[in-house]
């Protein structure tokens, strides 16, 4: 299946759908990261002001009323209650401004499509975020554990086999169009090819990872540098 190119520039001057989100979070975390990506892809208007990490925030009294949790991403949409948990702002985009290509309105084939989404972010994301990223990036060089480092790579990659067998036989992972279960699965895809790990062999998986690589949504909010994480203890 080709893929349709469209440069930074030509994408940028799209005109916009009308929906003001106003968004915080910052921009070097993953979850932020995927959000902004699907806004970006169902060409949506928004804000987003830097929080958590060393930005601050998410400790005054303001931020708390808006997520008692404390943690980042939270949206607004048009001034309306605050969202929080990625999964759930992510499938209220989808549900609210997304085309049916990207989430099915009938219910047999939305879950179709959720559950790859849901599969993504507990099997790939989080097994990589935490166990993988936060010990090989995150960590001080002093203070990384290799024999932590190992077994968990190798559940990520039993998992990360799985969706390397599915994609054999689908250009995205939910089938033949891109959705949000894409989003899931590859706001982590660019840190995983890039930091410094042992990788088996995933042909597949690299080639889907190319694919979104041309995706200019993909290039501006998530193929970005991660140096201010690096070293620094999660936070």
């Amino acid at each position: 299946m080709a893929v349709q190119r469209l440069s930074i520039a030509a994408y940028q001057t799209r005109r916009k759908v009308t929906a003001m989100l106003e968004i915080w979070g910052r921009r070097s975390s993953s979850n932020v990261q995927a959000l902004m990506w699907c806004v970006e892809e169902l060409n949506l208007e928004a804000v987003r002001h830097d929080a958590g990490f060393i930005y601050g925030v998410t400790d005054t009294d303001s931020f708390a009323r808006m997520n008692p949790n404390r943690t980042v991403p939270v949206l607004k949409d048009n001034g309306g209650e605050a969202l929080w948990e990625t999964g759930a702002i992510l499938r209220y985009l989808a549900d609210r401004y997304g085309p049916s290509s990207f989430w099915p309105k009938a219910p047999a084939e939305r879950a179709q499509v959720d559950k790859w989404a849901e599969w993504a972010k507990l099997n790939v994301a989080l097994q990589f975020t935490g166990p993988v990223f936060w010990r090989v990036v995150r960590t001080p060089e002093a203070d990384k554990d290799p024999e932590a480092i190992a077994p968990a790579l190798r559940a990520l990659h039993a998992n990360l086999l799985i969706a390397e067998e599915h994609l054999q036989h689908n250009t995205w992972l939910s089938g033949d169009s891109f959705t949000l279960a894409d989003i899931q699965m590859g706001h982590v895809l660019y840190r995983y090819f890039d930091i410094d790990i042992a990788r088996p062999k995933l042909p597949n998986l690299r080639r889907y990872y190319e694919r979104l690589m041309e995706r200019p949504a993909y290039l501006a909010h998530v193929a970005i540098s991660y140096e201010e994480l690096r070293g620094a203890l999660p936070g």
